[in-house]
């Protein structure tokens, strides 16, 4: 098999439909032509550097290939390709948490001193905080959007159940509450 050059952006959308109708090289050249930006967005948002950033785009392109049925070739291919790239950042980050929530990391180096880890230790707990009495100042529904979300790590239908909000009232709850938390940060330069 000849491998042709990627399509550009443009034509994304027509080779997902194409490959939806079962045309195998039009899939293949969508995948060829999206990976480099995948990784680009995945190394763009993804905060630990470059370590995870090929394990990212691979999760993205298992759900672009998973997914692939989903696509309303109706619609825009980037925006939806980009949702994706999104959910598996925000999946990957959510184990990464989950995972170092509880661990503490025991270094024990010539340089460091017990005061070096007690400031660490207060500067976290001051973010700690900062970040909580952001939350408090969030109105009642983003509040609860965030407790529900984020905190307590509730999928949007047990979150819809609990606090009696619909499903798409919480998920603009919770897009508003990051933007304002976002914009938060910004301006405290934390």
């Amino acid at each position: 098999m000849s491998l042709t050059p990627p399509a550009p952006d443009d034509q994304w959308g027509d080779l997902m439909k194409a490959a939806q109708d079962g045309d195998q090289a039009a899939y293949c050249r969508l995948l060829l032509a999206i990976t480099p930006y995948i990784r680009s967005a995945v190394r763009q948002q993804w905060a630990d550097g470059a370590e995870g950033v090929e394990d990212v785009a691979q999760e993205v392109l298992m759900s672009v290939h998973l997914a692939r049925n989903s696509y309303d070739p109706s619609r825009a291919f980037k925006p939806w390709l980009s949702s994706l790239v999104r959910h598996r950042l925000a999946d990957r980050a959510r184990r990464y948490y989950r995972r170092t929530r509880y661990e503490t990391a025991v270094e024990i180096l010539p340089e460091t001193s017990a005061t070096d880890g007690a400031k660490e230790l207060q500067e976290d707990r001051d973010d700690f905080e900062w970040m909580m009495a952001e939350i408090e100042k969030l109105p009642q529904g983003q509040r609860q959007a965030v407790q529900l979300l984020r905190l307590e790590e509730l999928s949007l239908k047990e979150a819809s159940a609990k606090s009696g909000q619909s499903i798409a009232a919480l998920k603009v709850a919770m897009h508003r509450a990051a933007k304002a938390l976002a914009r938060a940060f910004e301006r405290d330069g934390q």
